[in-house]
């Protein structure tokens, strides 16, 4: 049976880049470029609760990694470094060689140095800190968001709701629409690159985890503003539109959580720029409504109809 360091060293021990020291000593060293800040975000998964303990190792190795990378992605910052702490039921050497193999191919793709952590045996679950730079004053943050703003959106929203709802047997799909929807859940892809891009665009921005209703009212409340957004303009994907007619997809878009966009506020007159970022970056950009001077978030339907939406994101104590 390998020791605790035997698994630390054969699986999560690898060159750390921009770091004094790594990996091996009671704690690291980093070193922060001249000029710049560093971000720092931390969240914890717990199986059965953020995802199935029978879950694919390789996914939630990413997953794990791409949710922290969201949280940097949504104040603008270049991401660095990460710590990982396991608890593990065992020490499935197979297990641990394929969730390293997903969180590490994430990782080298976005310049992350695995620099320590912490191992132990429990109930399976991660907990993640990442740290990364972004120039001094420059961060995006949730309050800055302006009357009269424009309120955008990256990608699409709701399909990782519709896989949830769909393994939880709350909605039937088929099996073609669950092998669309399903890697969406399993694994997001956090918007790095639109978030860097975004600075010194955007007034303010954050990242889709817990529904746009949720997390938009964040921003909102920090800033000390109210909006409107218009359901029809809300970018959803063909396979959750086929399925639009069921409560369950479109509360999925609305407040279902785990999509990992980004939703950003600008002035109007950056409209033409961001819409030509998002043709840079290959990505869809969406305007979806505008930021008010009352307070509180109206949704209005194609008719400019209020809509009463039930339930507005996740909540983990709810």
């Amino acid at each position: 049976m390998p020791s605790e360091f035997d698994l630390i060293r054969h699986y999560f021990t690898r060159p750390a880049k921009r770091t004094v020291l790594g990996v091996g000593d009671d704690a690291a060293l980093i070193r922060v470029a001249a000029a710049h800040e560093l971000a720092v975000s931390t969240d914890m998964l717990l199986a059965e609760r953020h995802f199935f303990s029978g879950d694919d190792p390789e996914s939630l190795g990413h997953k794990a990694l791409a949710v922290n990378l969201s949280d940097l992605a949504a104040m603008g910052a270049t991401p660095r470094w990460a710590l990982l702490s396991l608890a593990l039921p065992e020490a499935n050497e197979n297990w641990l060689a394929r969730f390293s193999a997903g969180w590490f191919a994430l990782a080298e793709q976005h310049g992350v140095s695995l620099i320590g952590g912490d191992t132990t045996r429990g109930p399976l679950a991660f907990s993640v800190t990442i740290m990364g730079e972004v120039a001094r004053g420059q961060a995006l943050r949730r309050a800055g968001a302006q009357v009269d703003d424009e309120i955008w959106v990256s990608g699409t929203l709701g399909d990782a709701a519709l896989a949830l709802a769909y393994l939880q047997r709350r909605i039937a799909i088929t099996p073609h629409a669950a092998a669309a929807v399903l890697p969406r859940l399993h694994r997001p892809t956090p918007r790095v690159k639109l978030g860097q891009k975004l600075l010194g665009v955007a007034h303010s921005a954050i990242d889709i985890s817990d529904g746009l209703l949720a997390d938009l009212g964040h921003v909102l409340q920090a800033s000390g503003v109210g909006a409107e957004i218009r359901l029809d303009a809300v970018p959803i994907s063909e396979t959750l539109r086929a399925y639009w007619q069921d409560d369950v997809a479109r509360h999925a878009a609305l407040a279902g959580g785990d999509d990992y966009e980004l939703c950003f506020t600008a002035k109007a007159a950056q409209h033409a720029v961001i819409a030509q970022l998002g043709k840079r970056l290959k990505l869809s950009l969406t305007c979806i409504g505008t930021i008010t001077h009352e307070p509180g978030l109206i949704v209005r339907d194609a008719d400019h109809q209020v809509i009463n939406i039930e339930g507005s994101g996740f909540d983990h104590f709810a």
